[in-house]
């Protein structure tokens, strides 16, 4: 049973669930928001939050390794330290809507944009 398991595994492996997490969260920061499946936007909305709370740090050197850890994409990890870090100063968490659009034509997936607030 998987009582008190936080982890959304949304059918994937745990390799293939952390590449997709981190593609998905690369382009919700690049692009500011992203069209999605609700179980996947559910899914990156903590991983995002957590990326501008390490942006958000002390100590410069480390957060960029840190970043660079996390995203593996230069202009994402520069976008969070330069423009979201001061963007967000005033607040704690919560940095992304989730809005439903609809359900998709082939499979009735329920469909969600996802962007930055």
């Amino acid at each position: 049973m998987r009582h008190q398991k936080r982890v959304k595994k949304i059918g994937f492996s745990k390799a293939h669930r952390k590449s997709m997490l981190r593609n998905l969260a690369m382009n919700v920061i690049i692009h500011e928001k992203v069209k999605t499946t609700q179980a996947k936007a559910k899914a990156v909305a903590p991983f995002i939050d957590k990326l501008i709370n390490v942006g958000k740090k002390e100590g410069k050197l480390h957060v960029i390794r840190e970043l660079d850890r996390l995203v593996n994409h230069e202009s994402c990890a520069r976008k969070i330290m330069e423009q979201l870090v001061d963007k967000y100063k005033d607040r704690n968490s919560g940095y992304t809507r989730i809005t439903k659009v609809g359900y998709r034509s082939g499979d009735a997936a329920p469909m969600v944009l996802i962007e930055l607030v």
